[in-house]
């Protein structure tokens, strides 16, 4: 290496090492040491001279923390281990149940209580035996000691970062996921890169200080500060666009936008709360977890706190919401954790959370202000939904002006609605701003139920027995704008770009009549809308292209049948296998899908039965989209039988052995009753295998379980 590439090398790697340290203070810590025109000047310094040394570019240089966008939208990737939700507690008394719980499952196997199991067991016979045991072990249980960290719930996005070893003995960002479904997640690594507190290489030095190896994955939450979601809205006015709704939505759509720049404009910012080695939590506890993600120099929210009872809980979570207001962010509640990591494996997790951590979520906040005036929104099935315009007022974070009221019998049951009335609205999490109850009635006159649609004007129409007033003209304009808007959604047919604006300018220039139409748009079309080049043209018809493969379940979605959701079609599509095959089902077939009653039977073959409909069928299968899916072989070889799991399985976790015993024609139940036919029995296996003995019910293990699956008998 020459004199002057060296010099070079030794000023870019300066440069870097000052950056990387004013941006610790500036976006972790909220200590700047300099201001904004000194950082912005050596930034420029570094970039001029990667510039003229363009092999001494990294891919953690703070100069590359916004490249280029994903060349096809986003790319999905497994997690290591499942992202899980966590449980809810509303009140004093579920969280000292909770507490209950832990204490007495960390008695040891064979001892835990069974009193929160008896709602699930009614048809046994020894309730007051159960009663009896219940009460001894709770008074066992009080006596356990139990260490838990107290943390804010923040309401944002999670996502997990996977640290890979470089070549200088540090790590650096690899990978970013989105939670996805908890199994799987976009990656979105090109958009976590702008965020300033997510760092981008780390120390070996910081590494070893935080007592791990150099390849770990952290895992935590994205927010949007309060004063970036005012901006954002601010902007989307602006641009004639409905405001975002909450800070959380306004995250997650920010990271899925496509354009890197625009997520480094919002200013998002990254709080961890997790640290993992090879798919399994770091083995100090979460106290400690915490000091070494401060270690390794993440943003870890410092209002925290080890508590050992659930009056210190208590205390901890109205301290947090005295702060809510002026913490700068929005949070919904408090997360507590089993610090000891020792504890939290013997502990376990039910099918869909960790029995060791419990969200405590506040209570929905409320504010008085006034109506103006009531509008009327047409939905995608044609519900005309009355909303209440009211004079702003700041509640739950975010100034208000807009509360649903959702349909006419609510606004009767207020006793009627005038304008200038003064109400009590209630926002709670990320549930729409809503009216609670009168407390002052203007002189005004009531404010009437519309007789006809607000947008095309024909007559609404209820059905006996349904409180919803409809449109129900097939070719009403807002009822397509909600349909495209609808499939196009991510989790529907995931057209990514095709949004309020963009649905709005089809619709005015007659571009699309159904949502077979945008199979048929041309660049050509597209160029001519407002704020559509060349570039984005082509993004959107490749993002409409790439939905063609999206498979029948989410098309099923997509065409909007009432009451058919996102479960409810993946089980059709399993089922039928084919787009035809559905269309042709009798209600006695639709109805031996699991969870299809006469409800949803009835609403599947009546929008079948519409010739509207099937046409729209048929155009969509033209354009090329794929109305099919792999359909699932169901075996009836344990029809009639009902298991019950319970413990740790070597191999299979709890809802995999589920999977295995549906898919045989079994019945998985949460409690041991004189109906079980079979339990299933692991390691730390508690009440439910004591009750199962009591019973004389069969005890089955892993290897008994396959062989069971496999049709052969356990031995």
């Amino acid at each position: 290496m020459s004199a002057a590439k060296h010099d070079a090398a030794q000023q870019i790697e300066e440069l870097r090492a000052e950056l990387r340290h004013h941006e610790h203070l500036y976006y972790v810590l909220d200590t700047p040491e300099i201001p904004d025109a000194a950082y912005d000047a050596r930034m420029n310094d570094l970039k001029r001279l990667e510039a003229e040394h363009p092999e001494l570019l990294t891919p953690d240089s703070p100069t590359q923390r916004v490249g280029g966008k994903p060349a096809e939208g986003f790319q999905k990737a497994a997690h290591s281990r499942p992202m899980l939700s966590l449980d809810n507690a509303y009140n004093e008394g579920e969280l000292r149940d909770w507490d209950r719980r832990v204490r007495t499952r960390l008695l040891g196997p064979g001892s835990a209580a069974v009193a929160y199991e008896i709602d699930e067991s009614k048809e046994d016979d020894d309730e007051e035996s159960d009663r009896a045991l219940n009460a001894e072990v709770s008074a066992r249980a009080e006596q356990v000691h139990v260490e838990y960290t107290a943390e804010l719930k923040l309401d944002g996005l999670s996502v997990a970062l996977r640290y890979e070893p470089v070549e200088d003995g540090g790590s650096r960002l690899a990978l970013g996921l989105t939670r996805g479904d908890g199994q799987i997640g976009e990656d979105v690594t090109t958009n976590i890169r702008t965020i300033r507190s997510v760092p981008l290489a780390i120390s070996a030095t910081a590494i070893e200080k935080a007592g791990l190896p150099r390849s770990f994955e952290v895992r935590g939450e994205v927010v949007m500060p309060l004063k970036g979601f005012e901006l954002l809205n601010k902007e989307r006015e602006e641009q004639g666009l409905s405001p975002a709704v909450n800070p959380r939505n306004a995250a997650a759509g920010t990271l899925r936008t496509l354009e890197p720049s625009i997520v480094s404009n919002r200013r998002l910012v990254f709080f961890a709360y997790f640290l993992l080695v090879e798919g399994e939590y770091f083995a100090v506890g979460q106290s400690a977890t915490l000091d070494a993600l401060t270690a390794l120099g993440f943003r870890v929210n410092p209002h925290r706190e080890r508590v050992e009872s659930v009056d210190e809980m208590l205390r901890f979570i109205e301290k947090a919401e005295s702060q809510r207001a002026s913490l700068g962010y929005e949070i919904d509640g408090v997360v507590l954790k089993v610090d000891s990591h020792a504890a939290q494996q013997r502990l376990g997790y039910t099918g869909r959370a960790p029995r060791w951590a419990i969200a405590y979520k506040f209570a929905a906040q409320t504010a008085e202000t006034a109506i103006e005036s009531i509008t009327w929104q047409v939905g995608r099935t044609g519900k005309v939904t009355p909303v209440g315009e009211v004079a702003p007022v700041f509640v739950g974070g975010t100034t208000v002006s807009r509360v649903t009221l959702h349909n006419w019998d609510f606004i009767e049951r207020l006793g009627g609605l005038r304008p200038s009335d003064i109400v009590e609205i209630e926002r709670g999490g990320d549930v729409i701003p809503k009216v609670v109850r009168v407390v002052k009635q203007s002189e005004n006159a009531p404010i009437a139920l519309i007789a006809a649609c607000p947008e095309c004007g024909s007559q609404l129409e209820r059905t006996e027995g349904e409180v919803d007033w409809r449109c129900v003209n097939s070719d009403c304009p807002a009822k397509l704008r909600e349909t495209l808007l609808h499939f196009g959604a991510r989790g529907v047919m995931n057209i990514e770009g095709l949004g309020e604006a963009v649905v709005a300018q089809l619709l005015d220039r007659g571009l699309v009549h159904h949502v077979a139409d945008l199979y048929a748009l041309t660049e050509e079309q597209l160029v001519g809308l407002e704020r559509f080049a060349e570039k984005s043209a082509k993004a959107l018809l490749a993002e409409i292209e790439g939905s063609k493969s999206a498979g029948l379940a989410r098309v099923l979605m997509g065409l909007g049948i009432r009451f058919v959701g996102e479960r409810t079609a993946q089980l059709l599509a399993e089922e039928f296998g084919s787009v035809e095959a559905l269309m042709a089902a009798t209600v006695e077939e639709l109805e031996r899908v699991e969870e299809v009653g006469p409800r949803i039977s009835e609403s599947i073959r009546a929008f079948f039965a519409r010739p509207a409909n099937v046409q729209l069928v048929e155009s969509l299968k033209a354009a090329g989209v794929d109305m099919t899916a792999e359909k699932k072989q169901r075996s009836t070889e344990l029809a009639g039988k009902t298991f019950v799991l319970t413990g740790t399985l070597p191999t299979l976790s709890r809802e995999e052995a589920k999977q295995k015993i549906e898919a045989a024609g079994g019945k998985v139940s949460a409690a041991v009753s004189k109906k079980t036919s079979y339990v299933v029995a692991g390691e730390e296996a508690g009440s439910k295998l004591d009750k199962a003995r009591q019973l004389g019910i069969q005890e089955l293990n892993e290897a008994e379980l396959l062989a069971l699956l496999a049709g052969t008998t356990p031995v």
